[in-house]
């Protein structure tokens, strides 16, 4: 029982479609951490000096004051004192991720989607090209439209029940 189960379980881990949606989700970790560096190290910095000097990351309201009163001055010494805060600047830093991460996806998407259209485009032109759109006269050996049902060359009537050969003014 233990060893159908598990049995089952490899097959299902080992699909490729779960293998790529692992994948996916580690990379996506490791880009989490990147727009998430971006944001606090690139981005919000010039944000804060644009806003008066403003740092996100220390914007915050004291809701009750811990062991050690305030003023505090940092997000970390409020709460190296005990004190609960309201920690709007991690709010706006995750606001600013999300807002990164989902342009980034959006732009990675119109990519992809252009690319594939592209592909779907360069198919159908070999499609088509690789659709015959002439066949030859049984009689003549000429080349000619796949619709037509006379010869232009010989005047064979070309349907499948008539194979006799008519030729001009007989």
């Amino acid at each position: 029982m233990i060893r159908h189960i598990l049995s089952e379980f490899k097959k299902f881990a080992m699909r490729g479609n779960v293998l790529d949606m692992a994948v996916g989700i580690i990379i996506g970790a490791a880009f989490g951490k990147i727009v998430d560096s971006l944001v606090k190290d690139l981005i919000m910095p010039p944000i804060g000096i644009l806003l008066g000097e403003i740092d996100f990351k220390n914007l915050f309201i004291v809701l009750k004051e811990g062991s050690k009163p305030g003023p505090y001055e940092t997000l970390i010494q409020a709460q190296d004192a005990g004190a609960v805060t309201m920690n709007m600047g991690n709010f706006i830093n995750a606001v600013i991720s999300f807002l990164i991460v989902a342009f980034a996806v959006f732009i990675l998407i119109k990519a992809v989607n252009t690319l594939r259209a592209k592909l779907d485009a360069q198919e159908k032109k070999e499609e088509k090209a690789a659709t015959p759109t002439t066949k030859l006269c049984p009689y003549c050996a000429t080349a000619i439209p796949l619709a037509a049902i006379r010869c232009p060359y010989c005047t064979t009537l070309l349907n499948e029940q008539s194979t006799t050969h008519r030729p001009k003014g007989k």
